[in-house]
């Protein structure tokens, strides 16, 4: 017997090629992921390399990266080799470690969708969850090598804090596949840009306040590098590992400006106020550069214009979109602003800070709540009114003022003979000649009748009465005219005579 096969639904091909499309998603995450680790697992190697002394050999300087590579997601890690014996935390990330990962995650997404060869391409729900899976799985693998190394992944936040910083990545870059778009409210997108400016001032002025506070205190931070390694390779990876933690100074800064500070280990606070509590201080160059402890001064102070100026120009951006708005509208939109800030800056923070070991150790960097919380509140104090103020000022040359009504040209009102009414010079039909004795036995009042009653009410009311006079009457606009403006049949004009031919000349010798 023959088999016979059910017919193919006509959807089938375009299932397939969806289904070939999220595989190659997939595949796009693996090999995302693996570039990153790879590219991390040089570096450590290179400096493996270059150390005259390594503790371990290149099994452990791969077990490093894998743990740098989990370290820089957002995973947290766990030191064995402590003097205590329990496992110590370790989740201060780098965050210059997770530029390189986090973009190829969110370049694998994009690409998945932005394809110009005609090849079909999944939704972008589906773009990030293939991109996202594929990523993740190599994540699972590094997560399991790394239990055998000195740095063990913590199970909870590579679990939880992993996927979403790579679902993140990957959501941004299927955004940027569809052109970044915005919500389609005007209010919601100044107030968007808004937030944005905001903390770009705030990353800007953290980052001042950072370089100020390093050159101030140039002397303690190179006695520090000198004392961490004696020779250039060491010193070549503190400046390396520097330059990783460069960010995460900018966003201390950032929070040291918004009030709230940063705390270097449990109970010891750094404010513009005042350096209180007995700090937990590891031996580092830019922890020699925070300032000296007791109360703040003056110039400690100064670091509140990062805020202020950060919510002025978010106010005044607010403030002139907002001229065509209503004042509410421009409060909300400024209100939108402020909180957007507040949480970017609460997760900037959160991402920034972290622990450094146990006990006194467990808390170092912003507290993120407190940081979203001041750039909410400065927004709000002294955002809102900046919007509301740049607003009027801008709206002071726009008070609507009262339409002048313009003098109505002279309407022709039409009245019937003998209604004893003066009225102006009537509109004279086309074809029509006015008598001789018009003008002459033409009463003196036509000529100082006044003018038609100016305005739209007395054209209307004249263009009624005319409407009332021929209402019935089977004639034209000027069939009440007197007889005397008719015009006269006269005799038929007579036909018009050919000229007459001319005569022919004769010539002299014909006479």
């Amino acid at each position: 017997m023959t088999e016979h096969r059910p017919p193919l639904s006509p959807d089938a091909p375009a299932q397939r090629a969806r289904s070939a499309a999220l595989a190659t998603a997939f595949v796009r995450g693996g090999v995302a992921a693996g570039l990153g680790l790879g590219a991390l697992a040089v570096l450590v190697t290179a400096a493996w390399i270059a150390s005259p002394f390594p503790d371990s050999g290149p099994g452990g300087a791969l077990h490093t990266a894998a743990g740098l590579w989990l370290l820089a997601h957002g995973a947290d890690l766990l030191r064995t080799d402590t003097t205590a014996g329990a496992p110590a935390p370790l989740g201060v990330t780098p965050l210059l470690l997770t530029v390189l990962p986090l973009w190829l995650a969110h370049r694998a997404a994009r690409d998945t969708l932005d394809t110009d060869d005609g090849r079909p391409v999944p939704s972008p729900a589906g773009a990030v969850a293939a991109v996202s899976g594929g990523y993740l799985l190599v994540a699972a693998m590094v997560v399991v090598y790394t239990e055998s190394g000195r740095l063990p992944a913590d199970l909870v936040t590579a679990g939880v804090v992993t996927p979403l910083s790579v679902l993140a990545a990957a959501a941004a870059g299927a955004w940027t596949a569809q052109g970044r778009p915005l919500p389609g409210r005007t209010e919601t997108v100044v107030a968007l840009r808004a937030a944005g400016l905001a903390l770009t001032v705030l990353l800007g002025g953290g980052a001042v306040l950072a370089a100020a506070s390093l050159l101030w205190h140039a002397g303690d931070a190179q006695a520090s590098l000198y004392g961490l390694a004696g020779e250039w390779s060491g010193r070549a990876a503190v400046l390396l590992l520097v330059l990783a933690l460069l960010p995460n100074a900018v966003v201390w800064g950032a929070a040291y400006g918004l009030g709230p500070g940063f705390s270097v280990g449990t109970g010891a606070l750094v404010t513009p106020l005042g350096f209180t509590g007995t700090p937990a201080l590891p031996d580092f160059p830019l922890l020699a550069a925070l300032p000296a402890e007791g109360r703040g001064t003056w110039l400690h102070w100064t670091a509140a214009a990062v805020p202020v100026t950060a919510v002025l120009l978010l106010g005044r951006l607010v403030g002139r979109a907002a001229r065509g708005w209503s004042a509410r509208e421009a409060v909300q939109a400024a209100l939108v602003a402020s909180w957007a800030c507040g949480a970017a800056v609460a997760l900037l923070a959160a991402a920034a800070g972290g622990p450094l070991g146990a006990g006194r150790l467990d808390a170092f960097g912003p507290v993120w709540w407190a940081a979203g919380a001041a750039a909410v509140l400065w927004g709000s104090a002294l955002g809102v009114p900046t919007a509301l103020a740049v607003r009027a000022w801008g709206l002071r040359g726009r008070v609507p003022r009262p339409a002048r009504k313009e003098a109505a040209k002279p309407v022709p009102v039409p009245v019937p003979v003998g209604a004893g009414a003066a009225v102006g010079p009537l509109p004279v039909p086309a074809g029509v000649t006015e008598p001789p004795g018009a003008g002459k036995g033409a009463p003196a009042a036509e000529e100082a009748a006044p003018a038609a009653p100016a305005g739209a009410l007395a054209a209307l009311d004249a263009l009624e009465a005319l409407d009332d006079l021929d209402e019935g009457t089977g004639q034209d606009g000027y069939g009440f005219l007197p007889a005397a403006w008719e015009p006269a049949a006269g005799p038929p004009a007579p036909p018009a005579t050919p000229p007459a031919a001319p005569e022919p000349e004769t010539g002299a010798a014909g006479t």
